[in-house]
């Protein structure tokens, strides 16, 4: 039976990684598979999915305008598919992550996102949250902290530096903006960092 997969971690657990890894996994047997990744990362380029291990394959893209059952129905329409990978599906949003639903459901053909459950404020994402609560099967791909515990939670940086807890949730960034730490570390870090990480910058 095909199934509507959820893989989730903290960030730079290999979520990328293992999904190229399934996709060529694929490839190997010679079924085709269809990966996305969110329009609104651009680091490697657009249309890309990259891993830090220096892997990348192109991908089509999404934003939040896309409806996702209707663009895998015309992709299904002209050519078989086997699977289909998307990355950064925490910036699914609601109405998408039913709509793949709907897909697996009508077409018997598996959906396999990857992405992260909670924000730099510890706060569920949308596509995050709908993925948990309706996906046939939850996966966390596990990645530690500084300390050597489990990494559960991500930490975001200002310029200077500087761990915050305010911004926007849908912001781009690498090592030099996050940072994957245990629930303790990232608690000191905002304390640490005082009233003013909770504070709009100037």
């Amino acid at each position: 039976m095909s199934k509507l997969y959820f893989s989730y971690s903290a960030m730079n657990a290999g979520k990328s990684t293992s999904l190229l890894q399934v996709a060529h996994n694929y490839g190997e047997r010679n079924m085709e598979t269809v990966l996305f990744t969110a329009a609104l990362d651009t680091r490697k380029g657009a249309a890309t999915i990259a891993s830090r291990v220096g892997i990348e394959k192109p991908a089509e893209t999404f934003s939040d305008n896309t409806d996702m059952y209707t663009c895998l129905k015309n992709i299904l329409d002209t050519k078989t598919i086997a699977a289909v990978l998307i990355d950064e599906a925490q910036w699914l949003t609601r109405e998408q992550v039913w709509q793949l639903a709907k897909f697996v459901d009508t077409h018997k053909i598996p959906v396999m996102c990857y992405g992260l459950r909670t924000d730099f404020k510890g706060e569920l994402f949308p596509g995050s949250e709908t993925l948990l609560a309706i996906a046939d099967e939850l996966r966390e791909i596990r990645t530690i902290c500084r300390c050597g515990r489990k990494a559960c939670m991500t930490l975001r940086y200002d310029s200077s530096g500087k761990a915050v807890a305010v911004g926007p949730q849908n912001q781009v960034g690498g090592n030099e903006s996050y940072e994957s730490v245990c629930r303790r570390h990232w608690t000191e870090a905002l304390e640490k960092a005082g009233p003013a990480s909770t504070q709009n910058e100037a």
